[in-house]
């Protein structure tokens, strides 16, 4: 009997189910975007339950289309978006308040407290990160401190909180299963990276109940199996992760010093430094790779606002009318005629962190049109990327030759030639673009002895190679008025 693999890759805009055999290829594919809640300006929330359902939705949809049993599969794996925040009633199961999204600004004053109160060396030592309302812990708190009601719900042992893995765990298992993986705790700036542990300390810090956190395990592990009125019989769960490090396993970059860079809705390229963690000084972060069995650190460039910038382009000011159609409008003009494209709608990750930077564009003139503003959205993408690149580079001692590529805005050609030439390293597209499920599938299928490393490695093929076409001195000229772009942009607010 053939063999299958699971994956669910619940993202940012939408919750995919991806349904792989035994052999790593891809048999079918669902997808459901869900609700944005923008409450006020900056503040980003989802509807637990609407995940929820649209995870189960694809789920059938994808069984439905590889026309398979739910008994031929062997494993689940489950990818989230990171750092988004979800607590709920452990008797209800019902969450207490909507998540609050990763993207999310609304805690930048906690943070800025935080800071005051010295605990910034502190962080970024033992957690890897920095103190940013990107994280989940001042979530948490902010949610402790203003939901009625609920820190007292919480220290009495009924709360639970969760990245959203958890929250799909807890649901598929029946309310067993309350944990989560290396990857997911090492974003919530909770989770100590050293000690493999949460940190009493942060938690006394931001009076957060310990009691509230899940269990933290190996990325690859039995996890439980799903309550078996979902789907008939009970399927093991056997793998999670973040979705940037499920990502980074899914491209095979095991080795130290291999490097991937995910164009999503934000920008997220991670660099594994093997078993010792590099403890960036410069605004890079540190985290937990994917493994099955030993630990693995990476560095981490995160970039808010990429593909989500295309979106914009598309849906708010009606200039293109398709997210591929701008490809072909940047191809249409030979450059930006001068026009900078910083999209900080969000504020500035990597290497900037500046919560209170906003999206800019500068030097427009009346020879300006439509095509020259999506031209400099799309190289805005790649400008940001060459920040963190070249920053791994230095922090790591490590030359980049080689970036390996994935995410929605990979399949823009225009984009990744561009990459190539501004970043100066080949960059390759994988054959298989869902390759966060694909990630997810392969730690899953390791835990139920479907995959095993070599194998999964020697299946890795590339789609597109780009290869550096233009000289250095042009491009630094490029990148000089890039950085001026960024320096108008930040202390906004």
């Amino acid at each position: 009997m053939k063999k299958y693999i699971l994956a669910l890759d619940q993202g940012t805009t939408s919750s995919r189910s991806v349904i792989f055999d035994q052999d790593g290829n891809m048999i079918s594919i669902s997808k459901q975007e869900f609700g944005q809640i923008y409450p006020k300006p900056g503040w980003v929330e989802h509807d637990p339950l609407e995940i929820l359902e649209s995870q189960l939705n694809t789920i059938k949809e994808a069984v439905a289309k590889a026309g398979i049993d739910y008994s031929e599969i062997v494993s689940i794996g489950i990818t989230n978006q990171r750092e988004t925040v979800i607590v709920w009633d452990k008797d209800t199961g019902k969450p207490i308040h909507n998540a609050i999204v990763w993207q999310c600004r609304r805690t930048a004053d906690i943070c800025r407290d935080m800071k005051s109160s010295g605990m910034e060396e502190y962080i970024r030592n033992n957690t890897g990160l920095v103190i940013d309302a990107y994280f989940s812990a001042t979530k948490l708190k902010w949610i402790l401190d203003n939901v009625s009601g609920a820190r007292e719900k919480a220290l009495s042992g009924k709360l639970l909180f969760g990245p959203v893995d958890t929250w799909l765990l807890w649901n598929l298992t029946g309310g067993k299963c309350h944990m989560t993986d290396y990857t997911n705790a090492s974003r919530t700036m909770m989770f100590n990276i050293k000690d493999i542990r949460w940190d009493k300390d942060i938690l006394k810090e931001l009076d957060i109940p310990l009691q509230m956190l899940p269990s933290v395990h190996p990325s690859s592990h039995i996890y439980g199996a799903t309550r078996s009125d979902l789907f008939g019989v009970s399927i093991p769960i056997g793998g999670i992760a973040g979705d940037q490090q499920a990502a980074l396993f899914g491209q095979t970059c095991f080795k130290e010093g291999e490097i991937k860079n995910t164009y999503g809705t934000g920008c997220f390229i991670l660099m594994n430094t093997g078993r010792t963690p590099v403890i960036s000084q410069n605004g890079l972060i540190t985290t937990l790779c994917a493994t099955d069995k030993e630990i693995q650190y990476a560095l981490e460039g995160s970039i808010f606002s990429a593909g989500s910038v295309v979106k914009w382009l598309r849906d708010k000011l009606h200039l293109i009318s398709s997210s591929e159609e701008s490809e072909q409008f940047a191809k249409d003009v030979p450059d930006t005629n001068g026009v900078v494209f910083v999209p900080a709608f969000v504020g500035l990750g990597a290497p900037y962190w500046d919560m209170d930077a906003r999206g800019t564009i500068l030097g427009i003139t009346e020879g300006v049109n439509a095509k020259h503003i999506v031209r400099a959205a799309l190289e805005s993408i790649a400008w940001q990327s060459v920040d963190v690149i070249r920053l791994m580079e230095k922090e790591s001692n490590v030359k980049v030759p080689k970036l390996k590529t994935d995410g929605g805005a990979s399949a823009n050609d225009f984009l990744l030639q561009f990459q190539a030439d501004v970043a100066h390293v080949t960059v390759e597209r994988p054959l298989i673009r869902e390759i966060t499920a694909l990630g997810a599938a392969y730690l899953a299928g390791l835990s139920a002895y479907v995959y095993d490393k070599q194998r999964i490695c020697d299946s890795w093929k590339a789609d597109a190679v780009f290869m550096p076409q233009r000289s250095r001195l042009e491009t630094d000229l490029e990148y000089v008025r890039w950085k001026k772009g960024v320096s108008k942009a930040m202390g906004w607010c």
